[in-house]
């Protein structure tokens, strides 16, 4: 019932009403933190410091202040004004910051501040000199764009832990467009080394795999039609993008796979089916290798297995497939406890519906499950339909 509710609450609001999700550059992916590039701009100050002294022998019910270590800022990349204007100041400037760490007298860091006037500090970053190389190019790179990725994907799989994941978020939260604008400086050998790579994490072979979408080539195939076979769990954990990568190379010819292995396929895993699903929105949505015809014909197949229907209706909805008006209401009569959540986007469907049978429907269905009604109009206002009069009328929407 879970994986029911978010499914609704995350696909089907945006896939039914409009409502369109900002297109990153993997839509497979997701960034674990804030880019340190994010952390500057949200940030007073952003320096480069050393340790110079840490206090001796801390009480352990002394203040915290007493645990205030000494740096001194080698480079302020931003805001050095207001340490200009802190009490004393002179360079080298010298601030206080809060650090339990064992690091070494003499080693550099990398702060942030806020609040120049009662300057507060984040904990402080240890830094080696390419990283302090890689976080002094950032504000002087372009705001957004094929020239700013280019130089991240120069530190994908980084020795450097902090580089490596700083240039994996750039990529999951800059504009897909923006990918496509990279597609002739993409590393594609190192790609299809990195998504076969066992050490590699799935997060980072989506991305990769995404990437592989643009700049892949017909020969690389045969490798990903293997991924898209092999079923050791393992391998997939990267499916969606897997897919996603073979079918914008193999286009339309790649659909019969896709839909013997994971949508007519009663005995494929949920967890893989809607792989496959997510995949196609993304070829749908995000590229045009494959008609928008084959991509709802394939969708379609979902229609026969009832329990897992719901996961599609959004995207036919969104695609205005209005051909299976009667093979929806069908699913809605017949929904058993095990399919039931299906009426919801059932009702969606029908509300969005421009033929004027749908309304009929909806007051039909109305009297067969009122409350689905009623839950379609309090989670889904935005429908493209009012609720049945019917539905009205007996208190069942408010």
């Amino acid at each position: 019932m879970l994986r029911k509710l978010l499914i609704a609450v995350l696909i089907v609001s945006t896939a039914t009403f409009g409502i369109v999700p900002t297109a990153f550059a993997c839509p497979f992916c997701s960034a674990q933190q804030m880019t340190l590039s994010e952390e500057m701009k949200s940030n007073d100050l952003t320096v480069i410091c050393k340790l110079i002294n840490r206090p001796q022998n801390v009480a352990a019910d002394a203040p915290p202040e007493a645990s205030e270590c000494t740096f001194e800022v080698i480079t302020a990349l931003k805001g050095e004004e207001h340490l200009a204007r802190q009490p004393g100041a002179a360079k080298p400037y010298k601030v206080k910051i809060l650090y339990f760490g064992e690091q070494p007298i003499g080693t550099k860091f990398l702060a942030f501040g806020i609040d120049p006037t009662n300057l507060a500090w984040g904990t402080p970053v240890v830094m080696n000199d390419r990283s302090i190389a890689y976080t002094s190019q950032l504000l002087k790179l372009p705001e957004s764009g094929a020239d700013r990725l280019a130089f991240f994907q120069n530190y994908f799989e980084d020795e450097d832990p902090l580089l490596a994941a700083d240039a994996y978020d750039e990529f999951a939260k800059a504009p897909y467009s923006d990918l496509v604008a990279l597609k002739d400086r993409m590393p594609r050998e190192k790609l299809l080394k990195w998504v076969t790579d066992p050490n590699v994490t799935t997060s980072r072979k989506r991305l990769y795999l995404c990437m592989l979408s643009v700049c892949g080539k017909p020969e690389d195939l045969p490798l990903l039609e293997a991924l898209v076979k092999n079923d050791d769990r393992s391998v997939r954990t990267s499916l969606d993008a897997t897919i996603g990568c073979y079918l914008a190379l193999k286009g339309v010819d790649g659909m019969p796979l896709v839909e013997d292995l994971f949508l007519k396929n009663a005995d494929s895993e949920y967890t893989d089916t809607y792989s496959a699903i997510m995949a196609l929105r993304f070829i749908g949505q995000e590229t045009q290798t494959i008609p928008r015809d084959r991509l709802i014909q394939a969708m379609r197949h979902m229609l026969e297995r009832p329990k897992l229907a719901d996961l599609i209706i959004p995207d036919l909805t969104r695609w205005q497939d209005w051909t299976v008006v009667d093979k929806l209401v069908h699913l809605f009569k017949s929904a058993d406890p095990e399919s039931s959540w299906v009426r919801v986007p059932v009702v969606n469907y029908l509300r969005a519906c421009p033929l004027p049978e749908a309304q009929k429907h909806l007051e039909e269905l109305a009297k067969i499950d009122p409350d689905a009604i009623r839950r379609a109009a309090l989670f889904f206002p935005a429908a493209g339909a009012t609720p049945p009069a019917s539905a009205v009328r007996s208190g069942e929407v408010k």
